[in-house]
């Protein structure tokens, strides 16, 4: 069925509107990012990426992946999911934690959103949603004492639907569910497959269109950067000056940061604090790391560290800035198609970790959010680590922290990278500081 042929969800649509607007045109997906994001990537010589080409894209690569795996179809919860494969968004971050809100891709058949009952308006800009239908929501918070009564009714639903489009096959992927809703859909019959690998899989290989609109999210990413560092200056506390950030990430279409990963001076030795209250001081770098879920859901993974204020760096400060740009830079030249993640790792530069800390990785996939793979330092190898290709398409970040186990200056840095048919392509364009290397 198609979404012009479902009649019914077409009369709700039609019979919603706010004054002389309908709700169509009122829809975040329509309205897009707004004037002040596009009129700076016209300014830049970007163009906006073409959203019905990305979402059939990804729709079809879900689908393959289910056909690869002998899967009638899969049930999604993770937000980030939901959006790859139908571009249908309901408060992502609430619903990452509140399982709420789900999508059924049939592999052959339907593709159908169950959203918060009366919601039905948010998906009508995609015309690949087949239907929408009220959740049934079990979740304890909603649910109580009845949680299970209701997963057994919301099972049932589920069955259906793969016995009516699975041609016999009742092999269904899952991302995420609780234990009660696993119990009923095995009781009902279904074989219940790894839905995450699907999706990592399906979301590897990144098509023109979603890199256009990377590029976008990049440079609205980048000069949010910009401005948050003119506020730059001694007093600013950790958190006051992250909320420039965010302000102007958001500003230009952004819709959410995964972490608030910045610190300066003693607090970015070790790696891992989150912006605090504490004042940052003249002399001291400051360290962050965007994770930014930017313009049309494409993150923008990028770190940078610069000094603030006016005082010339320590050469403490200037030997782990220098070890962590040339850790970057050195990782990057040997990216290309072809290699192993095992060849990568067993290539880059690394610290003895007796001496420094390092980053958790050397490298990551990136795309809506962080996505596979993950690739590992060489001592993390060993019969359980996860090898793989490098492939054109796929977009990695390269990682780099570098801090004396016994203390002083750490420096955090991160290049957003894609991976092409004779090399790679860099990304993220915010510069570097020259004025700290040796």
């Amino acid at each position: 069925m198609s979404f012009n042929q479902n009649k019914k969800y077409q009369t709700k649509i039609a019979s919603q509107a706010v004054g002389d607007e309908d709700i169509y045109s009122l829809n975040k997906h329509i309205l897009g990012p707004g004037a002040l994001a596009e009129s700076e990537w016209v300014e830049a010589g970007l163009v906006s990426p073409n959203m019905t080409s990305i979402r059939e894209y990804r729709l079809q690569r879900v689908r393959d992946k289910l056909i690869e795996f002998d899967c009638a179809g899969i049930l999604l919860y993770d937000p980030v999911n939901i959006r790859y494969a139908i571009d249908s968004t309901n408060m992502s971050a609430w619903t990452s934690h509140n399982a709420a809100r789900y999508a059924l891709v049939m592999a052959q058949g339907p593709v159908i959103i169950f959203e918060f009952e009366g919601n039905e308006f948010l998906s009508n800009h995609n015309p690949l949603i087949t239907e929408v239908r009220t959740a049934i929501t079990y979740l304890y918070f909603l649910a109580g004492e009845f949680s299970k009564r209701k997963a057994k009714i919301w099972a049932k639903e589920i069955a259906e639907i793969v016995a009516q489009f699975g041609h016999g096959n009742k092999r269904l992927a899952l991302d995420h569910c609780a234990t009660e809703g696993v119990h009923q859909l095995e009781e009902q019959g279904l074989e219940l497959a790894n839905g995450e690998e699907v999706m990592e899989l399906a979301r590897l290989i990144k098509s023109e269109e979603e890199i256009v609109a990377m590029r976008c999210s990049i440079f609205a990413c980048e000069k949010s950067i910009e401005l948050m560092r003119s506020h730059s200056e001694p007093g600013i506390t950790e958190q006051k000056l992250w909320s420039h950030f965010q302000m102007e990430a958001v500003s230009r279409g952004a819709e959410w940061i995964e972490t608030r990963l910045l610190a300066a001076g003693p607090r970015a030795n070790p790696w891992y604090h989150e912006c605090s209250s504490r004042p940052i001081q003249d002399g001291e770098l400051i360290g962050f790391d965007t994770d930014l879920v930017g313009v049309y859901g494409y993150c923008t993974d990028i770190s940078r560290t610069w000094m603030c204020g006016d005082k010339p760096a320590s050469s403490a400060q200037k030997e782990i800035y220098t070890m962590a740009y040339e850790q970057v830079q050195q990782n990057l030249k040997i990216l290309r198609p072809g290699l192993t993640f095992k060849e990568l790792s067993f290539s880059c530069r690394e610290y003895p970790k007796s001496e420094f800390r390092h980053y958790s990785m050397l490298y990551h996939g990136v795309g809506l959010c962080d996505e596979y793979p993950a690739i590992p330092f060489t001592w993390e190898w060993d019969e359980n680590s996860c090898d793989g290709v490098i492939r054109p398409g796929m977009v990695l970040t390269v990682e780099s922290y570098v801090g004396r186990c016994d203390g002083g200056p750490g420096v955090k840095l991160e290049e957003q990278v894609l991976i092409t048919e004779k090399g790679h392509e860099v990304l993220s364009n915010y510069p570097f500081e020259s004025d700290l290397l040796l």
